[in-house]
């Protein structure tokens, strides 16, 4: 049997076992003979999904072939209430050949939907905020905004001090290491506030601009993820206007 008249047979059969269309098990046959890509080096800073990030319906139907509705009922039939994140996505991944990406996705709508988790709240039950503004400068211009005090100090003012004040610290203390930068003008900088984590990511844009994000983690509940979000759309708006000028 020839490579073209198996994979048709391929299809075929699963036509018939889910009855899905033709076109549909042909994507997912494709998707699942498809050699996986080699995951990305541990030390690119490549910034995660904001909490906010879902699927939302017309795009599970793009790119699955179903809407959320079946890949809800699909997760209840596993138990992914039960069984926690980790194998819901993975049941979505590896038994039902549904994107990586978007088998997440899914699997944060449906506990959502569940009420095992609310917006801005992590797998784990810890919450989150992703604050990001590009910036028109180069990667060096916004670490210098940040690192050098005489720069620093012409847009820190008006922000909260609570931030201002950790900020600098982590910026200036002894055990600082500052930011990390490749030479592919990505860069990272991590540090402690409060009990919190808050992490900067840098990653250069057409034009000479610059993508800059932050991800603060560890925070006590919705009001304080709030309460953050405006803190640092704050701070990125200061420090935006800084560098257009």
């Amino acid at each position: 049997m020839t490579r073209a008249r198996a994979l048709k047979q391929a299809i075929r059969d699963r036509a018939a076992r889910t009855g899905e269309r033709y076109t549909t098990a042909r994507r997912h046959v494709l998707s699942a003979a498809a050699p996986r890509p080699a995951p990305a080096p541990p030390s690119r800073p490549v910034p995660p999904a904001p909490a906010r990030g879902t699927v939302s319906d017309a795009k599970s139907v793009e790119k699955t072939g179903y809407g959320l509705d079946h890949w809800f009922a699909v997760l209840d039939r596993f138990g992914g209430v039960e069984k926690g994140h980790t194998a819901a996505a993975r049941h979505l991944f590896a038994d039902h050949h549904v994107p990586g990406w978007y088998a997440q996705g899914i699997t944060v709508a449906y506990e959502r939907a569940r009420g095992v988790r609310v917006l801005n709240q992590r797998g784990d039950g810890q919450y989150e905020v992703s604050v990001s503004k590009v910036m028109t400068a180069n990667t060096a211009k916004v670490i210098k905004a940040f690192a050098d005090p005489r720069v620093r100090r012409q847009w820190i003012g008006g922000v909260d001090r609570g931030l201002a004040g950790a900020l600098t610290s982590a910026l200036t203390g002894a055990a600082s290491k500052g930011f990390v930068v490749r030479p592919d003008g990505l860069a990272r900088f991590r540090y402690k506030w409060d009990g919190t984590t808050v992490q900067f990511y840098l990653e250069p844009k057409p034009g000479g601009k610059t993508s800059l994000v932050v991800q603060h983690t560890k925070l006590q509940g919705p009001s304080a993820v709030e309460e953050r979000r405006g803190q640092w759309k704050t701070a990125f708006k200061a420090v935006a206007a800084l560098l257009s000028e």
